[in-house]
């Protein structure tokens, strides 16, 4: 119900090679719950792609940004001269002015997730302190190794529409509901 909301700085949540199927996943995960300025989630996107990109060049790693600035920072200003009391309205109609956007972050919630092969968890880590540095909270990073079956997971088939398919018993038992008085 915010008229003008900033557009949120941070542009581009996927980075890297999205298409290949890594060995490793190192998280930077939250250890407090606070909010973060969208300021500060592009920065660190920034700082940890660049970190991962001399590494690694386009399609070594992938990087994740996990959390969106939906929250709509808004500021109350307030005049501190002389005669600032004939200006302004004090906390009459103190909704404020819409200045900024943040994510809502909570304890234990991943913020940067970076999938990278084996022999990459060293740059990664690199790459997440470096970017854990812009963020206004302690946090930690956890390495995660992505099983085989996972990283070669083929997307399931849906059936084609002229395959017959049988209902199930659950479907044909079920009963509408009637309710009295419509």
């Amino acid at each position: 119900y915010i008229h003008g909301s900033p557009t949120p700085k941070v542009s581009k949540f996927n980075m890297g090679d999205l298409s290949t199927h890594f060995a490793r996943r190192v998280h930077l995960v939250s250890r407090e719950n606070v909010q973060i300025r969208h300021n500060a989630l592009e920065s660190a996107r920034v700082s940890a792609n660049k970190v991962l990109f001399d590494k690694y060049g386009e399609t070594g790693y992938r990087l994740q940004l996990c959390v969106y600035p939906h929250i709509i920072l808004r500021e109350n200003k307030m005049i501190a001269t002389a005669g600032a009391d004939r200006l302004q309205e004090g906390m009459r109609r103190a909704f404020g002015k819409p200045t900024g956007r943040a994510a809502r972050v909570h304890d234990g919630q991943s913020i940067l997730i970076v999938y990278v092969p084996e022999d990459g968890v060293d740059t990664a880590r690199k790459a997440l302190e470096t970017a854990s540095t812009k963020f206004p909270m302690r946090s930690r990073i956890t390495v995660e190794e992505i099983p085989v079956e996972e990283q070669a997971q083929v997307p399931v088939e849906a059936p084609m529409p002229h395959e017959e398919t049988e209902p199930t018993e659950a479907a044909e038992e079920v009963t509408p509901i009637v309710t009295a008085g419509a």
